[in-house]
This record gives C-alpha cells, structure tokens and sequence, in this order.
C-alpha cells in the first residue's frame, strides 16, 4: 500500500525524541530511594482533601491508574502511599538543558518543541536504516549522560515521527518507512493525533470515525462542512501528510516552548504550573545565549482545533525571569476560560545581547511598559 505522500517528502527522514514521564524521572534520578516507587508531581493532596491536579507521575503510579490532569484528590485515593512531590521547575530546565545541548551536539537540524521534546532532521543519512542506528545511539547517550530514558519515533514527517514516539512508551523507538505509513496509521484511535481532544473525538465518533483509518477514507468535503478548514488539516493527518519544516533557529530570532496535555483541562493550576515551566526553559535558553527580550507571546489550543495567541511587548529590553513568568502568566490568563485547553505555549522574541548598553527591567517596572499585541493570530 502506498504512502499518498507528495514527492516533496517522501524522501524526508525526521526523528522525535519524548523524554518518559519527564518530571517524575527527573525527581527519581535525584534522589535514587525513589526508584520503583509510584511518585506523583503536583499540587499537595492534603490527605486527600488538596486542590489542584497531577502534573505527571512515574509509570509505577500510572499502574494504579493516575495521570496527568487528574485531581490531586483522586489521585491521593487511588494511591495514598505515593509518594507526592511539588514541580521544581529549575531542576527540571537544568535536566532539559543537558539533553538538548547532546541532540546539538549530533549537528542535524535541531528544533525543541517543549521542556522534553525535539525534533531532528536526519535526511542527510540518506536512509531509514542508517537513521534507526543513529536514533539507538542517541537514545544510548541520553541514558548514559542523564539516567534518563526517552521514546524515539523516526518517519517521512514530522507528525507521524511524534506519533511514533509514542507508540512504544517507556523507552520505546519506533522506525515507520513512507511505505507503510498509512497502515502504522490506520488501526490507530482518533485520539492519538496530537491536538484532538475529547471534544473532536466525540465529533468524530458521531460521524462514525474511530480509527486514523477510518479518517483517511472519509469524505473530505463532509469534514469541511463539520469542522470547517480544519477537516483539511485532520484528513491530511490521516494520510500522513505533513509537509512542516524542521525549523533550525535562524539568528535567534525567537525562542519557544510548548506542551500538549494528555487530557484536556480547564484547570488553572496545571495551566500555570505548565507555563510557569516553560517559562523557566525559555529563560535558561536565553541565559545560555546571552540575550534579552521585549516581547511575549503565548498560544493556547482549546478543543477542536481552536488556538489562540496573545503578545506583549515591553518597552526595553530584559532577561528578568519574574518579567517573563508574570507576562506569560498574564497573557494566559487573558486568554483561558473559554472552553477545556489541549496544548498551551510561550515564545519570546525582539533580541539584543546583554553586552549591549541596556539598562535590565525589574518585573514591577515591566508590569507598567507592556502594550498588547493582536491575538487569534496562529504562528506555529
């Protein structure tokens, strides 16, 4: 069975990595009496009566049935002898740094997409098989410098290497060919394509649609009709089309982060704990770089394929990591409460090096040089 994929990259060979329950395996490492233990990152479960949700936990405390985006409450009664530990945002970028300063060091095309996962253009091999070795290596060298297991995914697109990636998780690497792309798609729920919700997924399910399959065969002009110019996007999905670019940082033009949950969520402490990490890699990245900052702009996905961002710029230049924690904060607050969020993220841009003769903001002079920039307007 063919591929239906354009000529233009069909050639292509895009590697996913997703590091494996990020925060817990991070806390785990750190302190090793934690191994083999189910441990549980978020808000305090007050014996059970806390607020808040999970933010993610370890595979030992997802067998008693815990996940991400679950209140702490119910967590807490599945498995009150987890251990429970709040998000150490720092720990975590400190442990994201390492990891992708070692994808660099590879000298593909590199592009982060959030705290734990990247993307890598791995065309140069000039083959799958060449591509599926290397990927084993650099899986290796995560491990051996980190202590830290990662899920790969290696295929034709960037969409369906993050499916991949996936398809195997703890420590799983998954090598999909252009031949048989369509079938490693078909079987699979709808849910799995990144970006649908529970929301589309019940849409879907009431047109008949489960499977990626089922997606692929549908009429495409009955989706436009339902979902408007997103069925396009959903029915290309479906056929493993992708044709988005691994997208190298050009001069630093911008730095960004994103994060989709696996469950879609209105709850206001994750989406703050949330940004509030991306918030901190975004800042290490800068420090790292030596630059300063004027504007923010933050991306929230709701159900259905729905995103909207928001920017602020700041008068001068900054590297303050209060500034840039209370403007991504504040524009995601202006942006949530209108429906269950599926992916939410942050991008600073407007650049100059801290040699330059710029005096750095503190954040309360910040809060009063901000000027709002257009929202609903989708840039990545």
């Amino acid at each position: 069975m063919g591929t239906d994929l354009p000529k233009n990259t069909s050639h292509r060979i895009i590697f996913h990595i997703d590091m494996d329950s990020f925060y817990a395996s991070v806390e785990m490492h750190e302190r090793p009496e934690l191994q083999r233990k189910p441990v549980i990152v978020g808000a305090d479960p007050k014996h059970g009566k806390g607020r808040g949700v999970v933010a993610t936990c370890s595979y030992e405390a997802r067998a008693f049935g815990i996940r991400s985006a679950m209140p702490i409450s119910q967590a807490f009664m599945l498995c009150p002898h987890a251990v429970f530990l709040p998000p150490d945002f720092s720990l975590y970028a400190r442990a994201s740094g390492e990891i992708m300063t070692l994808l660099r060091s590879f000298e593909f095309r590199f592009q982060q997409v959030s705290i734990d996962e990247a993307f890598l253009d791995l065309s140069p091999l000039g083959s799958f098989n060449a591509a599926n070795e290397i990927a084993g290596k650099i899986k290796t060298a995560i491990r051996t410098n980190t202590g830290l297991s990662s899920s790969v995914g290696v295929a034709p697109t960037k969409i369906v290497a993050k499916i991949a990636s996936d398809f195997r998780k703890p420590d799983g690497l998954t090598l999909v060919e252009p031949d048989n792309v369509r079938i490693f798609l078909a079987s699979m729920p709808v849910r799995k394509i990144p970006g649908i919700g529970k929301k589309s997924e019940t849409e879907l399910f009431e047109l008949g649609i489960r499977s990626i399959g089922d997606l692929a065969a549908y009429d495409i002009q009955k989706l436009v009709a339902r979902f408007g110019r997103g069925g396009i996007s959903l029915h290309q999905v479906a056929l493993g089309i992708d044709c988005s670019e691994v997208e190298e940082r050009d001069g630093m033009k911008s730095v960004s982060r994103e994060t989709t949950f696996e469950q879609d969520t209105d709850d206001p402490n994750l989406l703050f704990l949330t940004m509030n990490a991306l918030a901190e890699d975004v800042h290490r990245n800068l420090a790292d770089e030596g630059l300063r900052f004027r504007t923010i702009t933050v991306k929230v996905r709701f159900e259905g394929f729905i995103t909207k961002t928001k920017a602020k710029t700041l008068l001068h230049f900054t590297n303050n990591a209060t500034t840039l924690r209370s403007g991504a904060q504040a524009l995601l607050r202006s942006l949530c409460g209108s429906g269950r969020v599926r992916l939410i993220g942050l991008r600073v841009s407007s650049f100059e090096r801290n040699d330059a003769h710029q005096t750095t903001l503190s954040s309360t002079d910040s809060r009063e040089h901000f000027h709002e920039g257009r929202k609903d307007r989708v840039f990545w």
